[in-house]
């Protein structure tokens, strides 16, 4: 059965069981009423496929990606550097659809490994021998022993792929070939897993990817950890994918949350370039008093950009506010409940004098940017300008707009600095 994204559809209770009935109820990204004798299912943001007990729910995104330019927003999203050799990166979108494309990543990235060298390392053997070859286990060789010297009990540091590092991959590998259903990228991830030294269990390796600590001398291993953090279903980078799916023998893709990840990446990337950063200050907030109860929530943006010192205070500091929006804006009109929401931003954090703040969301048709201007009785009330990135190409060349619009806010910033600490004709 297949969803698109916001789209519902019947399934008879009898196609359901309880297990299915209680996953469903769990789960966050899909939505379900509860009939007679059916019940009905509706898609929200997530992408992928749910293997339920009879059924096999294969969920469409809106906005559809190609698999190897999906991997290379999901690499930039993650902080990772993406590659281009196409000889091992021919992820087309198979029956599995985007649940595919981790595991196709992870494979990736372990091949890659295998090419340039497994690292070794020493690694403790705990054995019985006849000859002392190592250090002796004491406290096993008198407990087992009782003071016998024909069986040593000891502790020896073999040169050898066991490490940490390889035994990650394996699993990952091996949790991997059953997620999937294509049958070449099984195949593929069953024979790489076999170069890799013996697995640990799925519980066993959760707690070295939770210690893991990098050096020079395993920094490469980074991006194939991460895959196998999503794989293993230890909570990927930025939590991307949901875990629910991992009991369901599926992947699940939460596409708004990737967008955003993406949209604040490629934000402080372009602000970075200007004189810019994020502002993450708790000055740096818009607070709502009033309410009972000793909480008082803030309201932020996505991404808060802050064009002065950190010295400087929150009342001289020129920000933009950078809010992403998984809708297609480009084919229509930025909703109420948004233009509300960007106004104000604008009323609590930017400077009268240039009061904008920006929309940004997916176009998959390319480049796309148009300007809201809000006007009352008393003028200006504030612009929006929506920017759509091209989701065709690679996130740096799609961020293109956005850093132009980043720079063209940051070349207003010396006057309006002047203005709000005082110093003009200083």
């Amino acid at each position: 059965m297949t969803l698109d994204e916001y789209g519902s559809a019947k399934v008879p209770k009898s196609s359901l069981s309880s297990g299915d009935l209680d996953r469903l109820r769990e789960l966050k990204g899909v939505g379900m009423v509860e009939k007679n004798d059916h019940c009905v299912l509706t898609a929200r943001t997530i992408t992928g496929v749910l293997q339920l007990s009879r059924i096999r729910l294969v969920l469409r995104p809106k906005f559809p990606i190609a698999g190897n330019r999906l991997i290379d927003w999901l690499s930039y999203a993650n902080g990772q550097n993406s590659t281009t050799d196409e000889a091992l990166r021919n992820w087309p979108l198979g029956e599995d659809g985007y649940a595919g494309l981790v595991p196709a990543a992870l494979l990736y990235e372990c091949r890659l490994l295998l090419r340039r060298g497994l690292r070794r390392d020493y690694v403790r053997r705990r054995r019985v021998d006849t000859t002392l070859r190592g250090r002796l286990n004491v406290e096993a060789q008198a407990t087992r022993c009782f003071g016998a010297v024909d069986q040593l009990h000891v502790d020896a540091f073999e040169y050898e792929d066991g490490g940490w590092e390889n035994l990650v991959c394996a699993a990952a590998l091996a949790a991997a070939t059953e997620q999937v259903s294509d049958p070449l990228l099984k195949h593929q991830l069953a024979s790489t897993a076999q170069d890799f030294p013996a697995s640990l269990r799925v519980p066993d390796v959760l707690p070295l990817l939770a210690r893991a600590r990098y050096s020079v001398l395993n920094d490469h291993y980074r991006p194939a950890h991460a895959w196998a953090r999503v794989v293993l279903g230890g909570g990927g980078p930025n939590d991307l994918l949901t875990p629910y799916g991992f009991a369901a023998q599926g992947l699940l893709l939460k596409l708004d949350d990737l967008w955003e990840s993406v949209v604040q990446r490629m934000t402080v990337d372009a602000a970075a370039t200007v004189g810019g950063r994020r502002a993450q200050d708790a000055g740096d907030r818009i607070l709502t008093h009033g309410r009972h109860g000793n909480r008082i929530p803030h309201f932020p943006p996505d991404v808060l950009l802050s064009f002065a010192p950190p010295s400087a205070p929150p009342g001289a500091t020129p920000y933009l506010a950078v809010d992403a929006k998984y809708k297609n804006y480009a084919r229509k009109n930025v909703s109420r409940e948004d233009r509300h929401q960007l106004l104000t931003y604008i009323a609590g954090y930017t400077d009268p004098g240039n009061p904008l703040a920006l929309v940004v969301h997916p176009d998959p048709k390319g480049p796309s940017d148009h300007q809201l201007e809000i006007r009352g009785p008393r003028g200006l009330v504030g612009r929006i300008l929506v920017l759509g990135l091209d989701t065709r190409t690679d996130p740096k060349t799609a961020a293109e707009p956005l850093r132009r619009a980043v720079a063209d806010f940051a070349a207003t910033m010396p006057a309006v600095t002047k203005v709000l600490t005082g110093k003009v004709g200083s």
